[in-house]
């Protein structure tokens, strides 16, 4: 019924069966991909976050891109190389955004130190506005903000932070979409001039404008991260930007197979 490929198909199971056993046989804690500096990083990861989900929504819109764009790509280099390609831009994404994350974590140890240093309710508003979301402890700063010198509401707002601070700092990340966002870069650098017809945009686009339109969101997106958002955007830039080197140095090389 459905033109897929085989190692198309066979990553597609892998993802869903992993998912399914995630929690049960595959603890999430071991698997996902943490920053270098935590505790519960491992080596691994770098390789074994790429096959697990956060949930049902995250799975199915990796997925069901991968469902479309792969394929195609497959059937044009064979399932050798697109599976060389899928996890060597997938290991990419994943450097590149470790490096960004690094860059990020110093920003915040660094804020973190400043405000243990010197607690107020102003910085404690702050802090919890760009690191959480806004409004979110607002009961402590208030009363914090009514009595600056009581000793209970500095502590209690050091507490708060410091598990802010360790909770952003071993947030881990998992999922394809890095793997995923290097396969859409690929189909429109090889097939631009195909046109796509969105489900959220009644009229066909050509692959070639699709991608720049969505590389263009997740740079915007990953330079003005807003407070919440939990979305790895230079994971999804670092999986376009390894897939335009890869298909470069592919046809640089004449390394093709039709």
């Amino acid at each position: 019924m459905f033109n897929i490929t085989p190692m198309v198909r066979n990553i597609l199971i892998i993802n869903v069966v992993v998912f399914l056993l995630q929690g049960s046989l595959i603890p999430v804690g071991q698997f996902a991909l943490y920053h270098f500096g935590s505790e519960f990083f491992r080596p691994y990861q770098f390789l074994t976050h790429m096959f697990m989900h956060g949930s049902w929504g995250h799975l199915f819109s990796n997925m069901f891109s991968f469902f479309i764009f792969g394929p195609l790509l497959e059937r044009y280099w064979g399932a050798e190389k697109f599976l060389m390609f899928y996890l060597i831009c997938g290991l990419g994404a994943s450097v590149l955004y470790s490096g960004v994350r690094a860059y990020e974590l110093h920003d915040l140890r660094q804020e973190t130190a400043q405000y243990m240093a010197n607690p107020s309710p102003a910085a404690f508003s702050n802090y919890m506005d760009e690191h959480v979301q806004p409004g979110y402890g607002r009961e402590l700063a208030v009363a914090f903000q009514r009595n600056e010198d009581n000793p209970q509401y500095v502590q209690a707002t050091k507490e708060e932070v410091s598990e802010v601070y360790n909770a952003v700092f071993n947030s881990p990340m998992l999922g394809a979409s890095g793997a995923v966002f290097a396969i859409l870069m690929a189909f429109g650098m090889l097939f631009p001039n195909l046109e796509l017809m969105l489900l959220f945009l009644p009229i066909p686009i050509k692959a070639k404008y699709f991608v720049l339109l969505y590389g263009g969101f997740e740079l915007y997106s990953g330079f003005n991260r807003m407070p919440g958002d939990n979305v790895a955007h230079f994971a999804h830039l670092g999986g376009m930007l390894f897939a335009y080197i890869l298909v470069k140095s592919w046809q640089r090389n004449n390394f093709q197979q039709h």
